[in-house]
């Protein structure tokens, strides 16, 4: 599933390897089929409203110096 509503032209679908929660912000890793791991720093906030759990299917949405990541 490639997302189309959306500006951001490198997505990289894969799923979450590791989850390293803080309380304010988390890191996420996503490796892609091809074992490419992509990390995001995002809220731990968003890590709970996403209900983001290690082995979840997610598409890396990657734009300049952010990387964001969505729901299937």
């Amino acid at each position: 599933m490639t997302i189309h509503a959306i500006n951001v032209r490198n997505q990289f679908r894969g799923k979450i390897r590791e989850i390293i929660e803080g309380p304010v912000v988390s890191e996420i890793d996503v490796e892609t089929p091809g074992g490419l791991v992509v990390t995001s720093v995002i809220t731990t906030r968003s890590v709970k409203e996403l209900e983001l759990a290690v082995g979840k299917e997610v598409i890396a949405l990657v734009k300049s110096t952010e990387v964001s990541i969505a729901t299937l």
